[in-house]
């Protein structure tokens, strides 16, 4: 589950120059938003947004797995471990970005878990939330790894029939880059585009600031927004992965069941995240190594970040009283808004965040 805010105001004018305004929709299952600075009369909103439509709708036919003709659907039924799928350039890009993130984070991103994600009941299927027997878990681990799967230029072969793909922990991510990319190409060269709280911010804001991103407190127990941290961007995305919002608990138990699997165990992460934001330079990326880093827990994934380039995290955790501590690698503060709140340690923030737009 993401948490990010984004702190821009729309304009609605369907004609404008010099303004930034905003185009919005629905795509891959969630909605859309694109921020845009309009430095020429003429430009159609309308024709603008079918544009961007277009190119999501492209995306979200390739790799939805709620679509039974998508790609990713049709190689997820094959069970041929002698050909090649052929594929499209966007899905083996994305199937290239997977694999580096698969090797970066030895495992700790893995695209086949999907098997397991759906036995302990947050996938497609209706099977009821509830921890299924070591005998259950371990038959889905053999049949997970990411691989096995062989990525070429000439399309994907399974090394195991069984295996499948479930790419939304990075294809949001790949759909914002893709989005970002077009308008570039378009010639719009301020612009902010925002899927299901993935962010990719080009250039600056009209007033020539950087654009600003909310980072949500990740308190499963509120109801109202708040804003835990405010981000400067430019020419940078950002990406967020959290467990607060789906999960399950047991009657008589105190911990709570993520959504989130251990690839490696094939059960809900249990280390005290809550949220994760990272900062790179493309969303794909970023999209998925917050998903990698919710896994891999604090020292490892600081460690793994401080040695990337143009890589920036931080990581909220919570005790078991849902106090909050930040981690964060040793960029992060660099992005940080004069205006933002403090990443406290081991405190709960005011319940109501100072205006990230008030000077």
């Amino acid at each position: 589950m993401i948490f990010l805010y984004l702190i821009f105001f729309a304009s609605c004018s369907k004609k404008n120059t010099g303004k930034e305004v905003e185009i919005s929709g629905f795509t891959m299952g969630t909605t859309y938003r694109v921020k845009v600075t309009i430095e020429e009369s003429g430009v159609d909103l309308d024709e603008l947004k079918s544009k961007i439509d277009k190119r999501l709708d492209e995306i979200n036919k390739s790799m939805s797995t709620y679509d039974y003709m998508s790609e990713i659907s049709r190689f997820n039924r094959t069970t041929d471990t002698t050909k090649f799928f052929q594929i499209s350039e966007d899905f083996y890009e994305v199937m290239l970005k997977s694999k580096e993130l698969y090797d970066l984070t030895h495992g700790a991103w893995d695209g086949t878990v999907n098997p397991l994600v759906d036995l302990w009941g947050f996938g497609q299927s209706e099977k009821p939330r509830d921890i299924p027997s070591d005998k259950e878990i371990d038959s889905l681990l053999s049949v997970t790894g990411f691989d096995h799967i062989e990525i070429s230029e000439s399309g994907l072969k399974k090394r195991n029939p069984d295996i499948s793909i479930d790419l939304s922990s990075i294809a949001k991510g790949y759909g914002v880059d893709q989005a970002a990319e077009l308008l570039d190409n378009l010639g719009f060269e301020s612009h902010l585009v925002e899927i299901g709280g993935e962010v990719y911010a080009s250039g600056m804001k009209k007033d020539g600031t950087p654009w600003r991103v909310g980072v949500d407190q990740p308190d499963k127990d509120t109801r109202i927004r708040e804003i835990y941290a405010v981000i400067q961007l430019s020419d940078q995305a950002v990406a967020t992965s959290g467990d607060y919002r789906n999960y399950f608990e047991l009657e008589g138990e105190v911990r709570q069941y993520s959504h989130i699997i251990d690839p490696k165990k094939g059960r809900p992460v249990d280390n005290g995240i809550a949220g994760v934001s990272v900062i790179a330079d493309n969303c794909a990326f970023a999209d998925g190594l917050a998903t990698a880093i919710m896994v891999a827990g604090v020292e490892r994934s600081l460690e793994l970040v401080n040695n990337l380039e143009n890589v920036e995290c931080v990581i909220i955790k919570a005790d078991e009283k849902n106090r909050f501590k930040g981690f964060y690698s040793d960029g992060f503060q660099a992005f940080m808004h004069p205006n933002s709140p403090p990443i406290r340690a081991q405190e709960r923030l005011p319940r109501f965040a100072p205006d990230p737009e008030s000077e």
